[in-house]
C-alpha cells in the first residue's frame, strides 16, 4: 500500500473524470495514464466527485476506482467524494474508504431533501465522526438544491476532521464574507470560472474541472494567482467552454478529441448527445496549446 500523503499543502485538486470504454465499462488503463498526468503536474486528485460521475456508478465500480488509484502508489494525495441522501449508505462507503490509503474526503451537502442548518450539521457530524482523515465540505447549491448552511459550518468548527470548504456558490462576494467569518477553515475555490477572484480574496487553492483538460496550464495559472500575479481572463474563458453542456460532457468530449481518452462515453442520465458543438472548446484548446 502507498503511504498517505497530507492534503493540506495542495493548492490544485483535479476533480478527475472516470474514463469509460465505448461499452460503458470503466477504462482503467486510460485512468492510470490520467492519474499519472496529474501526478506529473503535482495536482492532488479528487476521485468520484460529480465530474467523476460518482453518483452514477455502482458501489462495486466505485470501490474498484478507489482501489485502482490507490494501487498506483502516486506521489500525490487522493481525496474521495462522498454524497447522497441515504446516511447509512454513505457510512458504509466511508467504512470501505477507511481501509484504503486515501488522504481526505469531499463531503457534499445532502442532495434533494433541502435540509436546514441543524439537519446539515448532524449529517456532516455523522460523516466526520466516521472517518480518520481531513474532510472538505462542499457547497454546491446548483446541484444539491440548498446551500451549505452557515449554521452548520459554525456548529462544526471544533471538529478535528473539519479541514476545508470547497465553495461553489457562484458568488465571489459571499466567498469573501464566509472566509472572513470562518478563518479557521481553509477556503478553496470550487469554480474555475471564479478562481481569479477567489484567489484575490485569499483562497487556499482550487478544486478544478479544467485541469482534467489542461493539467499543467491550470497548475501554472493557480500558482500565479495564489502568488498575487494577475492571470486575467485566461482560466475563466477556458473553463466557460467546459460548461456549455452538463459537466463532464464537454470535458470528456475535448479529451476524446485530444486523443487522451478512448471514448467520450458517460453514464445515464448524462449523455454525450447533449453537447451541441465541440467548436468553442476546440478553439480554446488550440489557443492554450499555442501557449505551452
Amino acid at each position: 500500500m502507498t503511504s498517505v500523503l497530507p492534503p493540506q499543502n495542495i493548492t490544485l485538486w483535479t476533480a478527475i473524470i472516470t474514463p469509460m470504454l465505448a461499452d460503458g465499462a470503466i477504462d482503467f488503463a486510460t485512468f492510470t495514464l490520467l492519474l499519472r498526468e496529474q501526478e506529473s503536474a503535482g495536482n492532488g486528485v479528487v476521485l468520484l466527485g460529480s465530474t467523476g460521475e460518482g453518483s452514477n456508478l455502482s458501489v462495486a465500480e466505485r470501490q474498484d476506482v478507489v482501489q485502482h488509484a490507490c494501487s498506483l502508489n502516486l506521489d500525490i494525495p487522493l481525496m474521495v467524494g462522498v454524497g447522497g441522501l441515504d446516511l447509512p449508505s454513505q457510512l458504509e462507503w466511508l467504512a470501505f474508504c477507511e481501509t484504503q490509503p486515501i488522504s481526505s474526503y469531499l463531503l457534499v451537502t445532502p442532495i434533494y431533501a433541502k435540509p436546514g442548518a441543524n439537519g446539515q450539521r448532524r449529517w456532516f457530524e455523522a460523516l466526520l465522526n466516521a472517518v480518520s482523515k481531513p474532510c472538505m465540505l462542499y457547497n454546491i447549491p446548483s446541484r444539491a438544491g440548498v446551500p451549505l448552511a452557515e449554521g452548520a459550518i459554525a456548529g462544526l468548527l471544533g471538529h478535528a476532521n473539519f479541514w476545508a470548504v470547497k465553495e461553489s456558490g457562484g458568488n465571489a462576494a459571499r466567498f469573501a464574507e464566509l472566509k472572513a467569518a470562518y478563518p479557521q477553515i481553509a477556503w478553496y475555490s470550487g469554480d474555475d470560472v471564479l478562481f481569479a477572484e477567489h484567489a484575490a480574496l485569499g483562497a487556499a487553492g482550487l478544486v478544478s474541472v479544467a485541469s482534467n483538460v489542461w493539467p499543467q496550464q491550470v497548475a501554472s495559472w493557480v500558482q500565479r494567482g495564489l502568488a498575487g500575479v494577475a492571470i486575467g481572463d485566461a482560466l475563466r474563458l477556458a473553463a466557460e467552454t467546459l460548461f456549455i453542456a452538463p459537466s463532464p460532457i464537454p470535458t470528456k468530449a475535448i479529451m476524446h478529441h485530444q486523443g487522451r481518452i478512448a471514448s467520450n462515453e458517460l453514464r445515464l442520465p448524462l449523455c454525450a448527445e447533449d453537447l451541441a458543438s465541440l467548436a468553442p472548446i476546440l478553439a480554446k484548446d488550440q489557443e492554450i496549446a499555442a501557449l505551452v
